[in-house]
């Protein structure tokens, strides 16, 4: 007799959990799994269509920004700027790619040089972007996400 009480106590202490709801459980590994979601980091790239959706992280962010780079000297070699004085530096231009894959610029950082020797720059940089090829977005868990990116444009008058 005295065993089978022990065991009722026991099965009355462990059963806690048979009482609790299918849902709250879900709930509970769901909560557990999003706090496990490294939310600034995407599993794939945006990329082009010339870009090889199998590549890796690694081979897909390359395939991104060479196309990208590829485009902006393309744009900038077009234009033929006349410079007073030297200049040597590095602007940074802050860019989204939205959900839909549409490019927006969120800033082109601004320097004093440029702007005096080359007002329409900052026009230029944000044409550039928009007359980028189509490309699909970034991709996290397999749903299309909206990515920041910043690039340097070295500007070199020498």
């Amino acid at each position: 007799m005295r065993k089978v009480a022990v065991l009722v106590c026991f099965c009355l202490f462990t059963s806690c959990d048979w009482f609790t709801s299918k849902e709250e459980k879900t709930q509970e590994l769901v909560n557990e799994e999003m706090r496990n979601i490294n939310f600034n980091e995407v599993d794939k790239y945006p990329l082009f269509d010339n870009c090889d959706e199998m590549l890796d992280k690694t081979g897909q962010l390359d395939c991104f920004q060479n196309t990208l780079l590829e485009q902006y000297t393309a744009t900038l070699e077009d234009f033929e700027f006349q410079f007073v004085s030297d200049i040597n530096t590095s602007i940074y231009v802050d860019f989204l790619v939205d959900y839909k894959g549409e490019i927006s610029v969120l800033e082109v950082q601004r320097n004093q040089d440029i702007e005096n020797q080359i007002p329409e720059f900052r026009t230029i940089i944000t044409q550039s972007l928009k007359g980028l090829p189509p490309l699909s977005p970034a991709l996290k868990r397999g749903v299309p996400v909206s990515s920041k990116f910043r690039i340097p444009i070295i500007v070199n008058s020498n």
